[in-house]
């Protein structure tokens, strides 16, 4: 029989995972439940956090790189007031600064450019997933993906008097109440969240083709990513999948490469042209695809990529050190990553 992640008696799964209006009926029968709207303060009280343990996140990884975006066009010298070696074209571009001489950065091996040329440095994501406890959690969890202020109601607005939730606050999800066919999660007392406002952690069983023992799950839905060892879910974290144009595949794939550091370009002289010096922690697993970290953007829990699988720097590093050594020899590949959806976009 394999382990499932929500280990919690079944009447309390129900409560959890049934409209609100069962949960209304099956109130009465639970300790502690109060016959009203949601569960009853004293389950809130006895389960007021995620028992979560999130990342530590160690400034010398973030920031052992000097990342700086290129805003346009980019000459680039073999020397401090050298010759003229190249001149790069608009795009989206970034480049690692190596050394600062003067008004000159050094940007790899006989390259130099004018510090002007160039932003200051980038600031870099500090969001990290969570690692899960071995017995599974009773509420699922979520991470909220805006600022704001949870409604009293159920398709409320949002209220002064609940407390400001920042994005990435980490939240349980209690039960829910379905308004005009979607779901209003209940994240406290009196505290409801749309669904589009979170992004939940979402286990699923091991897939029967899955012949790794460490495998990793991609939501594109929900936009979050699971690391499991066998069957138990070990962490999770926010990623950003494909847009529309450029959408993160579906299927059953293998790492079959890896580098700490990788330059990545694509889109060659067309509008969405880029360039990136240097991406941290890359795993390959589809063609041109990978899990690496991102330090140009800190919008996990949306869609942003050209099909690659952004995660923050700490998040990445943290699952190229644990996918280490996870290699089959004979088939040539390492952990397997399942990439599904729970859901579709509206």
């Amino acid at each position: 029989m394999r382990k499932t992640f929500y280990s919690f008696p079944l009447l309390l799964f129900m409560l959890v995972l049934a409209p609100a209006t069962l949960a209304q009926q099956m109130c009465a029968e639970i300790t502690g439940c109060t016959p009203q709207l949601g569960i009853g303060d004293a389950l809130l009280a006895a389960y007021p956090e995620p028992n979560v343990a999130p990342l530590f996140i160690d400034d010398s990884i973030l920031y052992d790189r000097t990342y700086r975006k290129v805003p346009g066009n980019l000459d680039v010298f073999d020397a401090p007031g050298g010759n003229l070696v190249t001149t790069t074209g608009p795009g989206f571009s970034y480049v690692t600064v190596w050394q600062f001489e003067g008004d000159w950065a050094k940007i790899d091996a006989d390259q130099w450019v004018h510090s002007s040329a160039l932003t200051e440095d980038v600031l870099i994501s500090r969001f990290a997933g969570v690692e899960l406890p071995e017995d599974g959690l009773p509420y699922p969890m979520a991470w909220t993906l805006r600022h704001l202020r949870p409604s009293l109601t159920p398709g409320g607005e949002e209220s002064d008097l609940n407390p400001f939730m920042y994005r990435y606050t980490r939240v349980s999800l209690y039960t829910y109440v379905e308004v005009e066919g979607k779901r209003w999660y209940q994240v406290g007392k009196d505290q409801w969240i749309h669904q589009f406002d979170v992004a939940k952690i979402t286990p699923i069983e091991r897939p029967e083709d899955v012949d790794t023992d460490k495998w990793i799950g991609i939501d594109l839905y929900e936009q979050t990513l699971i690391a499991y060892q066998d069957e138990t879910p070990v962490f999770s974290t926010l990623i950003s999948s494909g847009l529309a144009d450029w959408p993160t595949n579906e299927g059953l794939f293998h790492v079959y490469l890896r580098y700490d550091r990788t330059p990545m370009s694509g889109a060659y002289q067309q509008p969405d042209f880029y360039s990136l010096q240097e991406v941290p922690w890359t795993q390959y697993f589809d063609g041109d695809i990978a899990i690496h970290g991102t330090y140009w953007h800190d919008g996990f829990g949306y869609r942003h990529s050209h099909g690659c699988v952004n995660a923050s720097i700490m998040d990445a590093k943290w699952l190229y050190d644990w996918t280490h050594g996870e290699w089959d020899f004979e088939e040539g590949h390492g952990v397997a990553v399942y990439v599904y959806s729970t859901g579709e976009y509206d």
